[in-house]
């Protein structure tokens, strides 16, 4: 395993919770909400309850959950209709580990990049 100094840890950790808003939930494998943390009210939630089914509580979740021993990437998800999020999940011991980082900015950034495209598409039909 390769060393990172803790220098750049700290830098990587502080980005990720002022920049990126993270936030992760931990689901048991039998789909029970264990524990959570970081940000959670910048994705919506507000009432998280231990102990109730993850699904229920993150409707993003579910079908997802368990996971078998393959981590997932799902960039650019919505998780409300204004809030755009990276979500990570992998599996762990104490259950699988859902991490959420904002990509509202990243949409933002693909709209106007789609948007450009389509306009150079439609002036190429004209031509």
């Amino acid at each position: 395993m390769f060393d990172v100094p803790t220098s750049v840890t700290a830098y990587i950790l502080s980005f990720l919770r002022q920049e990126r808003s993270l936030a992760y939930l931990l689901v048991s494998k039998d789909g029970y909400l264990s524990t959570w943390g970081g940000q959670l009210s910048t994705y919506g939630f507000l009432n998280l309850q231990q102990g109730e089914k993850a699904g229920k509580q993150a409707f993003f979740l579910e079908g997802l959950l368990p996971l078998e021993d393959v981590p997932l990437f799902f960039p650019c998800m919505k998780i409300t209709s204004e809030i755009c999020a990276d979500v990570h999940l992998f599996p762990s011991e104490e259950g699988d580990w859902v991490l959420l980082l904002d990509a509202t900015w990243d949409e933002m950034h693909i709209a106007i990049i789609q948007q450009q495209i389509n306009h150079s598409n439609l002036l190429q039909e004209k031509f």
